[in-house]
C-alpha cells in the first residue's frame, strides 16, 4: 500500500514518468519524426544501398551488381581527386581567415560602447542574404575586365587577373567567396562566447595594468576555447560543403573553366543530376559523409583533450 501511493507521489511529481504524460510527448513529436524519417533517414538508408551497386537506373529503382566497383570508380576518377583538391583548399586557407577575421570583428564589437546592436545587424546581414544574389554580386567584382578587385590591385602594380577564367585561380576565388559568406555566422558566435566571460578578469587586468596582447592570449583564449573549437568544428563542416558558392560563382554553368573549381559536394551534385550516374554520386556521398565524420570526430577528441570549458 505504502508502495503504491509512493508510487503515485512519484508520478505527480515527475509527469514525464506519467505513461498518459508519455504518450502525449510522443504524439506532439511524431510530425517531427515523420519528417526525420523521410526526408533524412530513409535518404541515407537509400543513398547506402545506392552506393553498393555497379549500375543503378533511378527512375525504375533498379540496380545490377553488388560490390566495391562504384567506390573504386570514384576513388580513382580525376574530377573527384580534383573535387578533393579544391575542398582541401579552401578547407585549410578559408577556414583559418575567415575564423582570424571573425574573431577581429567580433573582439571589435564587443569593444563598442555605442553601436554594438547597430554593427551586430551590419555584419549579420549576409547570412541572411541569398548565396546566389551575393554571388552575382562576386561574379562582377571578380569581373577580369571591370571588377572592383582588379582596380584596388592596379594601385599596388599588380596586373589584372581573370579571376574566373583562369582555371589556377577560379578556386581561390571561390575560396575568397566562402570566407565571406561564413563570415557572418562565426561573428555571432564569437560575440556569445565574448558575452558570457566575466567582466571582473578584464576589471583586474586593467587594475595591474596588464598589456592587451597578453589580455588576449591568458584571458580572452583560454576563456574562449569552448566557442573557439566550436567554431572550427562549424567552419570545417561548412568549408566541405561548398556547392552554392560554385554554383552561384559561375552562373550554374559548371565549376568554372574544364570544372577547375569543383568541390565534392559539386561532383556529387554532377553525378547524380547532371550525368544520372546515380551509383557513383552515392558512393561519392558515402565517402565524403566518412570524411566528416573522421575529421570531426578527430576535432571533438582535440578539444577534449586539450580544450579548457568554461
Amino acid at each position: 500500500m505504502k508502495g503504491t501511493n509512493r508510487l503515485k507521489r512519484a508520478e505527480k511529481e515527475n509527469p514525464l514518468g506519467n505513461t498518459h504524460y508519455s504518450l502525449k510527448a510522443y504524439l506532439y513529436l511524431f510530425p517531427a519524426i515523420v519528417i526525420f524519417c523521410v526526408f533524412v533517414f530513409y535518404p541515407i538508408i537509400m543513398t547506402l544501398r545506392m552506393g553498393f551497386y555497379e549500375s543503378y537506373v533511378y527512375l525504375t529503382d533498379t540496380g545490377k551488381g553488388f560490390g566495391l566497383s562504384s567506390f573504386q570508380y570514384v576513388l580513382h576518377d580525376p574530377a573527384f581527386q580534383l573535387a578533393i583538391r579544391n575542398t582541401v583548399i579552401i578547407v585549410f586557407v578559408g577556414v583559418p581567415i575567415t575564423i582570424a577575421l571573425a574573431l577581429g570583428t567580433a573582439l571589435f564589437i564587443n569593444s563598442l560602447v555605442k553601436g554594438k546592436g547597430f554593427f551586430q545587424t551590419i555584419y549579420f546581414l549576409p547570412y541572411v542574404t541569398s548565396t546566389v544574389a551575393i554571388g552575382l554580386v562576386f561574379r562582377w567584382l571578380f569581373h577580369s575586365d571591370y571588377g572592383y578587385i582588379n582596380y584596388f590591385l592596379s594601385f599596388l602594380g599588380i596586373p589584372a587577373q581573370k579571376w574566373l577564367t583562369n582555371p589556377n585561380l577560379s578556386v581561390f576565388s571561390v575560396t575568397i567567396f566562402t570566407i565571406w559568406s561564413g563570415l557572418a555566422f562565426k561573428i555571432v558566435l564569437f560575440l556569445a562566447g565574448l558575452q558570457k566571460i566575466d567582466k571582473q578578469y578584464y576589471q583586474a587586468a586593467r587594475v595591474d595594468e596588464t598589456p592587451p596582447m597578453r589580455v588576449f592570449f591568458r584571458i580572452t583564449m583560454p576563456l574562449l576555447s569552448s566557442t573557439f573549437w566550436m567554431v572550427a568544428i562549424v567552419s570545417v563542416i561548412h568549408a566541405f560543403k561548398t556547392y552554392n558558392e560554385v554554383y552561384s560563382m559561375f552562373g550554374g554553368n559548371g565549376a568554372g573553366p574544364g570544372n577547375s573549381a569543383i568541390t565534392i559536394v559539386y561532383y556529387i551534385y554532377d553525378m547524380f543530376f547532371n550525368r544520372s550516374q546515380v551509383h557513383y554520386a552515392s558512393a561519392a556521398a558515402i565517402v565524403f559523409f566518412a570524411i566528416i565524420l573522421a575529421l570531426t570526430a578527430l576535432q571533438k577528441w582535440i578539444s577534449k583533450r586539450f580544450v579548457h570549458y568554461v
